[in-house]
């Protein structure tokens, strides 16, 4: 969107944005961006709270009156109502799923690929239960089953280059979309039990709880050597930008340190 933000205003047509990953906008440099410190996927910041969108939205569009370009970046100050309100009044989301204990060595003997099938085939019941509830799923970019998507990205762990399964697409975007799809699955399924989460409690969960999390960690590193390898700009920015979220690398740092 920043590229096309440069073509816009070079026709004389006054741009501006609103970013959730700020080093991207950084480096894109829009005319105007507003950086919101939401979680991906919640641009507004907060699902059925308008007061909270219009005051995202204004702050954006506030950027159009700005004159100390030629780039200006803005970041939002407040962080989504849901999560807010959840750290004040010490909400916690209880997830009754009770996933197989972690091996201690997850990278040893296949150890991600058994742990990961272990913990689908105990949300597999509560998937269906969320596909029956809302009639859809965000699953299916990759076109992979899940079992696939499985033995597809732990080829990666093993150290082994899989074939790429859809041709029409480069290797990176296929894997991006097959960690997506992989996300989407944990998620609605987690998503069915009974209560409230915020999206950065989900994300605490399954990147710190998950086989499946602790396995796309362990892919950073070594789709990030693979697109240096093949010179991949795609897999470069799905690697640093986009496998990890910002917030979970940092959460990650705090509890090593």
């Amino acid at each position: 969107m920043g590229g096309l933000a440069h073509f816009l205003e070079d026709e004389g047509l006054a741009t501006t944005q609103i970013s959730l990953i700020r080093p991207q906008t950084e480096n894109t440099k829009p005319p105007r961006a507003l950086w919101v410190p939401f979680e991906l996927g919640r641009p507004m910041g907060a699902p059925n709270d308008a007061a909270f969108q219009l005051r995202v939205l204004r702050a954006a569009l506030a950027l159009l009156e700005r004159t100390d370009g030629p780039v200006v970046l803005e970041d939002f100050p407040d962080d989504a109502p849901a999560d807010t309100a959840a750290q004040e009044n010490d909400e916690g989301w209880f997830c009754p799923i009770s996933l197989p204990p972690l091996a201690m060595d997850l990278a040893a003997g296949g150890g991600f690929k058994a742990a990961m099938a272990a913990e689908i085939a105990g949300l597999s019941t509560w998937y269906d239960i969320a596909l029956r509830e809302r009639g859809r799923t965000t699953v299916g970019l990759s076109g992979l089953a899940i079992d696939e998507i499985v033995d597809f990205v732990c080829a990666f762990l093993d150290g082994r280059v899989p074939e790429n399964p859809n041709g029409e697409l480069s290797l990176g975007q296929n894997l991006k979309f097959a960690v997506e799809d992989l996300k989407a699955y944990y998620r609605e399924a987690a998503g069915a039990q009974p209560g409230h989460n915020t999206g950065k409690q989900m994300n605490n969960w399954f990147y710190g709880q998950t086989a499946a999390g602790k396995a796309l960690y362990a892919l950073w590193p070594i789709a990030a050597e693979l697109a240096r390898q093949r010179d991949d700009g795609f897999m470069k920015t799905f690697a640093n930008l986009l496998l990890i979220p910002a917030s979970q690398k940092f959460r990650a740092e705090k509890e090593e340190a």
